[in-house]
Formats: structure tokens, C-alpha cells, sequence
């Protein structure tokens, strides 16, 4: 017999888990789909009414409780929290934080900010973002999109934020903490004539494409592995229907490394030779290219090419290629 389980999360994250839950659809598991958007008595309502044999949710706040006080077996698919009897699986959102600033120190910024937005998880990516860097850094936290979808794009930069960002440093490398607040960023910084990635670099997370492709300049994110996390929300849900105990502590899992787009693309340098050959290795890292092709598409000598890049990276054009293709195999294609 099939055993029912509701789905109830937004759309976002839906589309997110569901590749990866759809095998388990074969195991005699009935998802039923319910927006977590409903008004909370609503939602109830219609959860009693089905009567699942389980629930699987994302955590909003408010929200996420009053569900859990129908006592069904549940798995929570992004929060560590943990709540007795239920299985809590997230991204380890400390890593998060490293892998952005791992990825600017990497891209050679010496000046750092924080774009957070006051959520439990922004804290902890902002947390793991100061513990990798030596050097003080801003953080400022915007509440203007309390109230917007994840997806909806139309908040104006306010005074606040123009200050913030006419006072950082420049070249400044910003870690907006979710993707939504890097194009809103990235968008306020045209608006306000600040250049990015030149004098304005930023890094999202999620490696949200519908968010990052539709940012200008398409937007640099930390690639967050959903169809690892689906897995685990499904293979979860399993053992809870067999009867299993729900997991005593979070299941967090790694993040994947920094997807590399034209809002932070390895030009944080004021020499604009060495801004057009990391351009030039960005765009064509799985092309058969060589140092001496590239001198000659850029029209320059390649030992000053060589001179700069000892200069300013401590290695030569050959070695930053192959650091970079090996980063970039490292990262999850999904």
C-alpha cells in the first residue's frame, strides 16, 4: 500500500529537491504538494483533512512548529534545528561562508564586506565568512525583503546601504548571503555608479540560475548540493515510514565550491592587463588553450605577462590556469 506524504515548502524549494525525489516515488511513496505560502490555520486545515502518513517541509519560521504539532513523522529539508522525533538535514552554512571567502582571497582581495538579511542561516554564513579572513569586516543586514518572494526582484536601494557601500574600501569583495540579496546588490551598485566586479565584487549563495542568470552581471555564487540534499530528505523519509528513529542530531552537508560569474570573476586588480588575461582564463577553462596563444590574443609579451602574474598571484599564467581548472572540476555541475 502506498504510503502518503505531504510536501508542503515553496515552490523555490521544490524545484529544488525535486530531481532528486522523484526515484523514491518507485517505493511506494504518494507526494502530495501543498504551498507553504497558505495561511498557517489554512495549511493546518488542509493537512488534517489529507491525513499523511508523514510530512516533509522547509523551515519558515512560525510556520515549521505549528506543523510539527501534528505529531507526523517529518523531515525538515534546510535547517539545523533540532526538534525530538524529527530528521533536520541542511547545508552546513559555516562552510558556506568559507567557500565565499576562500574564493576572494583566492581572486586576491585585500577588503572585505557582509550582505546578510537577519535569518538563522545568515548569521551562520556570515559567522563562517569572518573566521577565514584576518582583517576586520562590515556586515550590514537588510530587512527590505521581509516581505518579498525569494524570486521577486524590486526593492530600491535605500541610505543606508548607498553609506554602507560609498564607505567600503575599494576593491571590495562583498558576500551577499543568499542569491536574491547578491542581485539586489549588484543592481544597487549600478544604480549608484559603483562598478562591479571592478571596484565591487560579490559573491551569493544558493547557485540559484534563475536568480544568478537573470543578476547583471550574472552573479557568482556558492553552489549549495540540492540533489545531495533531496537524497537524503528522501532516503530519510524512508527510514521514518519503516519505522526507524529520526536522526538525533542535523545531517549537514557540504557545500560545493564558488561558481565563478562576471559579478566576481578574478578582477581584483587595479592592472588592467592582469584583469583581461584572468578574464580571458575564466572564459575558456575548458578550452585546449595555452600561455603562449593567450600572450598572443592579448597582445603581449609573455614575459611580462609572466613578470605581473609572479608579481601580483605569486605564480606563473600556466600554474593560475591549472589551479582554476582544478577548482572548477571540484565543483558540482548540476
Amino acid at each position: 500500500m502506498r504510503q502518503q506524504v505531504a510536501i508542503v515548502m515553496t515552490e523555490v524549494f521544490l524545484r529544488r529537491l525535486t530531481p532528486a525525489l522523484i526515484p523514491f516515488v518507485r517505493h511506494e511513496q504518494d507526494f502530495r504538494i501543498v504551498s507553504i505560502h497558505r495561511p498557517i490555520d489554512e495549511l493546518i486545515e488542509v493537512l488534517l483533512e489529507l491525513q499523511p502518513d508523514a510530512l516533509i517541509t522547509e523551515w519558515l519560521p512560525n510556520i515549521t512548529e505549528a506543523m510539527l504539532k501534528l505529531g507526523l513523522p517529518t523531515v525538515i529539508a534546510d535547517t539545523d534545528f533540532s526538534y525530538p522525533g524529527v530528521t533536520s538535514i541542511d547545508v552546513d552554512d559555516r562552510a558556506v561562508g568559507v567557500a565565499a571567502a576562500e574564493a576572494f582571497k583566492q581572486a586576491g582581495f585585500e577588503h572585505f564586506a557582509c550582505f546578510g538579511n537577519g535569518t538563522p542561516y545568515s548569521g551562520q554564513r556570515i559567522d563562517g565568512f569572518l573566521q577565514s579572513v584576518d582583517t576586520t569586516v562590515s556586515v550590514l543586514t537588510d530587512s527590505a525583503f521581509e516581505h518579498a518572494r525569494y524570486s521577486e526582484h524590486f526593492v530600491k536601494p535605500d541610505d543606508s546601504l548607498r553609506e554602507w557601500l560609498e564607505a567600503l574600501p575599494k576593491p571590495v569583495g562583498i558576500f551577499a548571503v543568499h542569491d536574491p540579496l547578491g542581485r539586489f546588490l549588484c543592481s544597487a551598485c549600478q544604480q549608484l555608479g559603483m562598478i562591479v566586479p571592478e571596484q565591487v565584487a560579490v559573491i551569493g549563495a544558493n547557485n540559484d540560475e534563475l536568480v544568478c542568470g537573470l543578476s547583471y552581471p550574472m552573479l557568482s555564487s556558492v553552489a549549495i548540493p540540492w540533489h545531495a540534499i533531496g537524497a537524503l530528505v528522501g532516503e530519510s523519509m524512508q527510514s521514518l515510514l519503516a519505522g526507524e528513529p529520526a536522526s538525533s542530531e542535523p545531517i549537514l552537508v557540504p557545500p560545493g565550491g564558488v561558481v565563478m560569474r562576471h559579478s566576481a570573476n578574478h578582477l581584483a586588480v587595479e592592472d588592467p592587463l592582469l584583469r583581461r588575461a584572468m578574464s580571458y582564463l575564466s572564459e575558456r577553462l575548458k578550452e585546449p588553450i595555452t600561455v603562449g596563444l593567450m600572450c598572443d590574443e592579448l597582445s603581449v609579451s609573455r614575459r611580462s605577462l609572466e613578470r605581473k602574474f609572479k608579481e601580483f598571484y605569486r605564480c606563473t599564467p600556466w600554474e593560475m590556469l591549472c589551479r582554476m581548472r582544478v577548482s572548477y572540476a571540484k565543483k558540482p555541475h548540476l
